[in-house]
This record gives structure tokens, C-alpha cells and sequence, in this order.
């Protein structure tokens, strides 16, 4: 995959170019009446890397041409029927890509020049040819049919790059300035006008410096006196600047004109911006993030930056029709949601060119379809020392799968936190956000997490489908036991049924496999979570929001008011959520949730960890399911396979049974060459008896606990592994 950083390197059309000079040759059509002549160019270019047609012919050439396009062709003038300049302006006129050169031995200057300035010859030979001189002649035409290639795909790029630009323009009004706020703290504006700047911008993309001045609550002199002395900002005379071309390019007029801003001069990485407020600094972040330059801010009149805009750009504004067009319906790639077409015939690298976007957007869009199609579970942007990887946990393993440069993950971060609506400023804190991508089959949720490390911030989004169909009880992997335990268990009507395990080990399946089981309408279901992982209409789903205090314990006694029967609490995590969740269970409510523990006697500490009394604990623990999720070898690629006698000796007795097939995947299409397809769960259930309950009220030591629970009948996680093997 080391192979996808070209096309993040600005090298990307050079390398397809070259690839066309090794793979395809070039392909030369030479045209004259005169048999030996033909066979004389045929050797001059036999050692040549291009691919040679030949014609007698006007009509016969544009025959081969209708079949098969060439990148040169190369005609006499003088010939019957149809002469080199009659040939050579058709072909002008049904490939102009077509490099067109002109070999004639006929003194008919006249029509020789006609063809030229025509254009329909791009340069011609005399008869008698100096063999050297033709092959210059052919690699210099073969050049310049690659430039124009060149070049065209880069007119095409810089469109793209303008129209991405322009769609800024109308949405780039971040509405982050600080300016009302600091003026309102030298008390130069009052609460009611900034309330009335806040509410007009909540309806209206208006700038906060064009908002103060038309109202005139503040003069622009001291507005800019303020900046200068508070925030030690330049101001500059603009006519001193004379602006580059290639500098205005970088921003659109209209772009410009709505915010009030003008490149002035860029120096190495930093492109010197004008604005008529320098506090926005939403705008110079999205500045910085679309055009990929530092911005060093400066300030300057208004109207000096109008007349410079006029100056700069000329007094006809750029037409923005088009633009128009584009925003009569909704960007999905604006926002948090991103729409991914999702085509399981295109690689990764043919999507990775198959769109016009900006690279870090349509590196963000192949990293999450190729995770879908993967049926990856967690995403890993991981920056190194040089480059940065892109990982996918399948079955369980992480996957490196994508190799990027360096340079891009700035680039890439940006990209990801602006869909999550967090702050791309901040890279210092760790940050936790969330975003809705659409396919046109199923809906993904991702929970971003970004964390800072020594080599940059490195993200891993979690993948949560909502369209993933819940599994009945009896398609987890129980074992006959443990499968008749759970459905007895299940049928009561109150108590506390906990799942245990470490992250990824597939509690949150098995609770709403537990909760459907046998679900009727004359129930009524409740699910708090974060994020909600699975969607189930007949129960009444509720997200926790950690921003706006709607956590788990605030959000459980709210439920405990709204009648349920069973509720499922996504993972207790603290004593207040425990101790509401163990009085739910307590008074007349079946209550799903998880724990992160090793085991399930174990869980039974935890809980006293979390201060619970043991009596309490004791009466209302019903069942708890310890879990892990290990990986299932491939049905198509497996063979037996005899394992060390040492490695089932570390695995212990269970193991030892010289009867026990063994068996290793090689490796195959359909798993990836892994040698692994799909995950399979192993369980350790513990319902506690009369006896356990006792001992659980009583505070009992935990070695003595696990003693009878495994006298009880509980089977050992590692029972449970040795019998699916």
C-alpha cells in the first residue's frame, strides 16, 4: 500500500505519465504514396520504443485513426486524392490532441505555409531527412504532446481548486471573531448590541467588523487604534504593495469582497493576508486549512482594501453562475456527514483518483469506505517518524493498510476534526467528537478520538453501523449449558444481568441479542448509551451528551419516571450510575449493562470497588457473562495442523487430549490472505445460587467465590475456548 503516497506528493501525474512511457508506447502514424519511403522510416525507428502504423493514404490513414488513435502523425504533401495539408487539417479537426508534422519534398511553399498557419501543422521536414534530425524532431513533437497533456490536467486541477475555493466564500463566515467581544470589554459596545450582532448572525453570514460599522456603534479608527495597541497588529499602507498574480490567484474576488480580506505577498510558506478584521479567527484557520499556507495577518482600511481589491483584480468580478448552481441543494461534504459511494469493483487507488476533490478530503472519503468494506471496526491514523500509517482492526488484529506522507497529516487531521466539529486550533488536548457518514446502502456512525503524541496527533475512529442486524441468542456461540442458563435468565422480571470483557470483546451484541430475545410491545425497552450502537425501533434509545450534563446517572433517573420494564445502561462506570442501576434492579426493573472486568467473579469486585454494599449487590446480581471474542480460522483455506507440544502444555490440561484436532488457515482470497474470516464468542456464566449469594452478602473472599461458582457449574472461559476448538 506504500504506493498510494505518490498521490499525495504533487508527483501523481508524473508517475502516470511515466507509467504510460514503460507500459504503452507512443504511438507515430506515417503517411506517404511511396512504399520505399515507409520502409525506410519503418528502420530509422526499429529500435525505438514506438508502437508504427503506416498509410499510403489520406483516406487509409484516417481509417487507422478511427481505429486506433495515435499521439504523432507524420504525412507527406505531396499525394494523390488527398494531399499532406488536406489530411493534416482533418485530423486537426477530429483529434486536436494530435501532434501533426508535415514531410515533403514539394517546393509549393505557398501550401505548405497555408497548412501552418492554419495550425494544422505543427512543424514540417524536407525530403532528403537527416536521420538524427528526424528523431530529435519526433521526441521533441512527443514532448510537446505530453506537456499539452500536462497541462491540461493541471487547468483541470486548478479549476477544481478555484471551485473549492469559491464554495468557501459562501459558507466561510466561521462567525468565531473575537472583535465584538473585545470591544465589549472596553466597554465600546453593551450587552444589548452584542445579544443583537449574535442574534443577526445566527440568520445572516455577516461579518462582525461590516455589522459594527453599518451600525456605526463603533468608528473604524478606533477599532483599528484598539487592534494596534491591544494586539500589537501592523497596519499597512497599500499602495505600497504590489500584488503578484499568482498571489491573487490564491483567493477569489468574491471570496475577497465578502470578507474583506487580500492576499498581498507570499514568502516561502507564509502568504501575507490584509483583513479588515484580523480577530476572525475561524477564517484564517479555514484560510490556512484550504490553501495550505501560514497566514500572517495585517489590517488596513476598508475602503483602501475595496479600492485594492478593484486594483488587483480589475473592475469585472468573476462570474460566480456556476457557483450558484452548486449551492441551489446541499454540500454533503459540508458539516458532519460526508456521502461515499460505495462501489466494492474500484480499488482503493482507482478511488483515490477517481475524484476531483482536494486531497485530504478524498483521502478521508477512500481511508472510511475501505474500512467499510473491509468490515474494519476501529480506524487507527497513526503519525511516525516518517510517514504516517493508516491501520484497520479486522477480526480483532490491526492491519496496517495505508502508507501517506508526512506532509499530509497535518492536512488530514484538519479535515477530520472540521466533519467532527472540533477544534482544529487545539492539538495539544485530546479531543472527542463524532460523524455520520452516508452510504447510499446503510448509514456508519464514527466516534473520533484524537490524542497528542510526539510525532503529532494520532485519531482512531470507531466504526458503529446502524443498519448491523442483531443476533439472536442462539447465534452468539453459547454452549448448550451456558444457552439454557441465559434464556432461563432472561425471562425474569427483574434484576441486574451484566456482560464483562475488555473494549472490542462484543458485550454491547450480546446485551441487545439478550434484550430482543423474546421481546414483546407489551413491554416497554429503554437504552442509554454513548454512542448508541445499534438501532432498534421498539425500544426508546437515548445518547448520552457529556457537554450539556446529560450523563448516564441524570439520564437513568429520568427513566426510572418514564415506567420501563427493561433497560439496557451502556457500561457503568462510576458509583452514582451503579447504585441508580442496582436500585432499578432492586425495584421491579430488568437491567442490561457492562463492566470492564477479566472475569466474572472478578466483576463481583469491581462492584464493591465501586462502593456498592454486598448485600445490595447480592440480591440483585442475576447473571454475568464474561466474554471474549476470538478469531475463527477460514473455512475455505484450512488444513490440519499438528501444534507444538509445548504450546499445549502453556495452554494446560484441557489441551492435552491427544484426540484434539487441530487445524491453521494458509491463507486466501476471500480472508485477505490471513488465514482468518469472522469471530467467535467464548463465554463464562455465572448465576449465583443461594450459596454464593450468601457469601456475596457476607463480603467473602474472592478465590472463595470463584472456588463455588466452579462447583455451581460455571465453565471457565478457557473450558469454553477448549471446546469450540
Amino acid at each position: 500500500m506504500a504506493e498510494y503516497s505518490a498521490l499525495f506528493t504533487g508527483q501523481q501525474n508524473d508517475n502516470v505519465d511515466n507509467a504510460h512511457a514503460v507500459n504503452a508506447p507512443y504511438k507515430i502514424l506515417f503517411v506517404d504514396d511511396e512504399p520505399n519511403i515507409l520502409s525506410a522510416i519503418k528502420r530509422i525507428f526499429r529500435q525505438e520504443n514506438y508502437q508504427i502504423f503506416t498509410a499510403v493514404g489520406g483516406q487509409e490513414a484516417l481509417e487507422i485513426l478511427a481505429d486506433d488513435s495515435c499521439h504523432v502523425v507524420i504525412s507527406d504533401f505531396k499525394m494523390p486524392k488527398m494531399n499532406g495539408g488536406e489530411l493534416l487539417r482533418t485530423v486537426k479537426k477530429l483529434y486536436p490532441d494530435m501532434i501533426r508534422i508535415m514531410l515533403t519534398g514539394h517546393a509549393d511553399a505557398d501550401a505548405v505555409m497555408s497548412a501552418i498557419k492554419e495550425g494544422a501543422v505543427y512543424k514540417f521536414i524536407l525530403k532528403p531527412w537527416n536521420d538524427d534530425d528526424l528523431r530529435v524532431t519526433i521526441g521533441l513533437a512527443l514532448e510537446q504532446y505530453d506537456l499539452i497533456q500536462r497541462n491540461r490536467i493541471l487547468e483541470e486541477q486548478n479549476r477544481h481548486k478555484s471551485k473549492e475555493i469559491s464554495k468557501l466564500a459562501r459558507i466561510a463566515v466561521t462567525n468565531r471573531s473575537q472583535l465584538a467581544i473585545l470591544l465589549h470589554k472596553r466597554n465600546l459596545l453593551n450587552d444589548r448590541q452584542l445579544q443583537e450582532i449574535y442574534k443577526i448572525q445566527q440568520t445572516k453570514k455577516l461579518p462582525t467588523v461590516s455589522i459594527i460599522l453599518d451600525r456605526e456603534w463603533v468608528s473604524e479608527q478606533e477599532i483599528r487604534r484598539l487592534l494596534n495597541t491591544e494586539l500589537l497588529i501592523d497596519e499597512v499602507s497599500l499602495n505600497e504593495f504590489q500584488v503578484d498574480p499568482a498571489v491573487s490567484a490564491l483567493i477569489p474576488r468574491k471570496f475577497c469582497e465578502q470578507q474583506m480580506v487580500l492576499p498581498l505577498k507570499k514568502e516561502a510558506n507564509r502568504l501575507m493576508l490584509v483583513m479588515a478584521d484580523p480577530m476572525d479567527m475561524g477564517l484564517i484557520n479555514d484560510l490556512k486549512f484550504t490553501i495550505g499556507l501560514d497566514i500572517q495577518t495585517v489590517m488596513a482600511n476598508i475602503e483602501d482594501i475595496r479600492g485594492k481589491i478593484e486594483e488587483v483584480y480589475g473592475e469585472q468580478g468573476i462570474d460566480f453562475s456556476e457557483l450558484e448552481i452548486i449551492f441551489t441543494g446541499d454540500d454533503p461534504l459540508d458539516g458532519i456527514e460526508i456521502i461515499i459511494d460505495d462501489d466494492d469493483d474500484l480499488t482503493v487507488e482507482e478511488l483515490l483518483r477517481s475524484t476531483d476533490e482536494p486531497p485530504a478530503i478524498r483521502l478521508v472519503n477512500v481511508i472510511i469506505l475501505e474500512a467499510i468494506r473491509l468490515g474494519a471496526s476501529d480506524i487507527h491514523i497513526q503519525p511516525r517518524t516518517k510517514g504516517v500509517v493508516v491501520r484497520y482492526r479486522i477480526d480483532g488484529i490491526l492491519v496496517d493498510k495505508i502508507q501517506i506522507p508526512l506532509s499530509m497529516h497535518m492536512s488530514l487531521v484538519s479535515r477530520i476534526k472540521i466533519m467532527a466539529e472540533l477544534d482544529i486550533a487545539e492539538r495539544r488536548r485530546p479531543q472527542d467528537g463524532r460523524i455520520t457518514v452516508k452510504t447510499p446502502m446503510r448509514v456508519i456512525d464514527l466516534r473520533i478520538s484524537s490524542l497528542p503524541t510526539i510525532n503529532g496527533e494520532k485519531l482512531v475512529l470507531r466504526i458503529l453501523d446502524r443498519n448491523a442486524t442483531i443476533h439472536g441468542i442462539e447465534q452468539l456461540g453459547f454452549e448448550p449449558e451456558n444457552f439454557r442458563k441465559i434464556s432461563s435468565i432472561i425471562k425474569k422480571p427483574q434484576g441486574l444481568i451484566l456482560a464483562t470483557g475488555p473494549t472490542g470483546s462484543g458485550k454491547t451484541t450480546t446485551l441487545y441479542s439478550l434484550m430482543q430475545h423474546e421481546a414483546t410491545s407489551e413491554k416497554n425497552y429503554v437504552t442509554i448509551e454513548d454512542p448508541v450502537e445499534y438501532y432498534l425501533d421498539m425500544a426508546g434509545q437515548i445518547m448520552v451528551k457529556d457537554k450539556i450534563g446529560l450523563d448516564f446517572a441524570t439520564i437513568l433517573r429520568a427513566i426510572l419516571r418514564q415506567d420501563p420494564d427493561v433497560i439496557l445502561l451502556g457500561e457503568i462506570r462510576d458509583h452514582e450510575t451503579a447504585e441508580v442501576a442496582l436500585h432499578a434492579a432492586l425495584t421491579g426493573h430488568l437491567v442490561f449493562s457492562t463492566l470492564h472486568t477479566n472475569s466474572a467473579t472478578s466483576t463481583l469486585a469491581r462492584l464493591y470497588d465501586l462502593g456498592l454494599k454486598p448485600f445490595a449487590i447480592a440480591t440483585a446480581v442475576e447473571a454475568i457473562i464474561a466474554q471474549r471474542l476470538v478469531r475463527k480460522i477460514c473455512d475455505e483455506c484450512r488444513e490440519p495442523y499438528d501444534v507444538s507440544q509445548d504450546k499445549l502444555e502453556s495452554l494446560g490440561p484441557l489441551f492435552e487430549d491427544p484426540s484434539l484436532q487441530t487445524f491453521q488457515g494458509t491463507g486466501c482470497k476471500k480472508c485477505g490472505n490471513s488465514g482468518y474470516s469472522g469471530r467467535i464468542g467464548i463465554y463464562e456464566v455465572l448465576i449465583p445460587n443461594l450459596e454464593m449469594q450468601g457469601l456475596i452478602a457476607a463480603d467473602a473472599n474472592m478465590s472463595v467465590l470463584d472456588q463455588v461458582a466452579k462447583q455451581s457449574g460455571m465453565k471457565p472461559l478457557i473450558e469454553d475456548a477448549s471446546i469450540k476448538v
